[in-house]
């Protein structure tokens, strides 16, 4: 009932998971990761303490293969599962378990594991290999996700429809302020056409977190910032800074510099301004 790619970057700073299936809330059941330690995805007959016990064993030293069997040598279940693991190193593992509705199977090479079952078929799995595979090494591996969930919903998905769908990307000191390693988590419920959604909203997430270049920062003056403020009082707020806080741009200035982005976008919202506002 699900389609998911568990994979790590080629730089090997970061690990994550994409997942789309016609289930409620995937991403609240299928992916897991850490930084440093590896990515897992348990799926099919889902068993949720996978996902910590694959870690665990990821970090405790285990490559992909042995974390998996580990998994499943205790597990009366394990036929009716399916499981993608990827490791610290990229060495990937993957199974489906004989009990799996068809059509079931997964695929994995250096860096990447890919599975589904109840898919439209084998072209399912083969159609995300390809995309990611031919995708840049260099790009983001959230945007590299994204490809390869895309291909796999396109070449058919889960035969039974569509619902939701899930990326989960890590990479060290990636969240606010270092102080966690979420760099990516975003999950779409609910929706007619779950990977579209979710491909919005890592947009907009690249848009919130993106790094600023040189070329397109505006130096913080004091002029620059009396008018600012004064739009933003026109806008019923105390300051510029309220404004970029209400709008969560915090990240997106700092250290002398605002983004070009957020100047031009106060001063489009602000056309009658007047600086005694």
């Amino acid at each position: 009932m699900t389609f998911s790619i568990v994979a790590r970057s080629d730089d090997g700073e970061s690990w994550g998971v994409a997942v789309a299936s016609k289930y409620l809330a995937v991403g609240s059941a299928v992916p897991a990761a850490g930084a440093g330690v590896g990515a897992v995805a348990t799926q099919a007959w889902v068993n949720v303490a996978y996902k910590s016990a694959a870690l665990t064993h990821l970090g405790e030293g285990a490559s992909a293969p042995a974390a998996l069997q580990r998994l499943l040598d205790p597990d009366d279940g394990r036929e009716h599962r399916q499981v993608g693991i990827v490791d610290a190193e990229g060495r990937a593992a993957s199974h489906t378990g004989t009990e799996c509705l068809e059509w079931a199977g997964g695929v994995t090479g250096e860096g990447y594991a890919i599975q589904g079952n109840i898919l439209t078929g084998e072209e399912v799995v083969i159609a995300m290999q390809d995309a990611f595979v031919a995708s840049d090494p260099s790009a983001p591996l959230a945007e590299r996700l994204m490809v390869a969930l895309r291909a796999g919903d396109e070449a058919g998905g889960d035969a039974r429809g569509r619902q939701s769908a899930s990326l989960l990307v890590v990479r060290d000191e990636a969240g606010p302020d270092g102080r966690d390693d979420i760099e990516v988590d975003l999950r779409v419920d609910d929706h007619t056409r779950p990977v579209d959604e979710l491909e919005r909203l890592l947009g907009l997430h690249q848009r919130l977190s993106a790094e600023v270049p040189e070329s397109e920062r505006t130096p913080d003056t004091p002029e620059l910032f009396a008018e600012m403020d004064a739009r933003a009082r026109c806008l019923g707020l105390r300051s510029f800074v309220v404004w970029i806080g209400m709008n969560d741009y915090e990240h997106l200035g700092g250290d002398g510099w605002t983004a070009t982005r957020l100047v031009e976008e106060m001063r489009e919202a602000t056309p009658d301004w007047t600086a005694e506002a």
